[in-house]
């Protein structure tokens, strides 16, 4: 069965390993240095800068419809033969947000207050950004409900970082 997997920069390396990932979303502020694991493809990689803000803020990028439609269009044209890694820096804002919007994303029919719970019991600090949800919402058409459904979970456990977790697909 096809699942997300989600976890920091940290942990990257060896949650691809461990899981045998075959794809990998990167989410990183402008400037951080990364380098893709040797056993992810190039062309199986999204990397997107943006920086974990819900408003405009000098000297950052916030998250838009540039960065939330490609991440929508790799998700879409994953081909789920083995799990998809999704991190940004700690795993637990732009990743959370981006997991959630993925299995949202992949199953139009599932309600979002299910896959927002299930976010949460997979990661009790998990803590969605919200403006990624939003652009998210507004794009896949479901009219503010995975907005509803993130916020009904509230803020996560504070944490510096969060634990590598699995968030399943059905």
């Amino acid at each position: 069965m096809p699942y997300l997997q989600v976890c920091p920069l940290s942990r990257l390396d060896e949650t691809v390993r461990t899981t045998r990932a075959s794809h990998l979303v990167t989410l990183a502020g402008v400037g951080t240095a990364l380098a893709r694991p040797a056993a992810i493809a190039e062309d199986r990689h999204l990397t997107l800068f943006m920086s974990d803000i819900v408003e405009p803020m000098d000297g950052h990028v916030l998250p838009g419809i540039e960065h939330v439609g490609p991440f929508l269009g790799f998700v879409r044209a994953w081909d789920r033969a083995a799990p998809l890694v999704i991190h940004c820096w700690a795993g637990i804002s732009r990743s959370t947000a981006s997991a959630f919007v993925a299995a949202c994303a992949l199953a139009p029919e599932r309600d979002e207050a299910v896959i927002a719970l299930a976010l949460r019991a997979a990661s009790p600090m998990a803590t969605p950004n919200r403006r990624i949800v939003a652009v998210a919402d507004e794009l896949l058409g479901r009219r503010g409900r995975m907005v509803d459904a993130v916020a009904a979970i509230g803020r996560g456990a504070d944490a510096y970082e969060g634990v590598p977790f699995t968030l399943a697909l059905d």
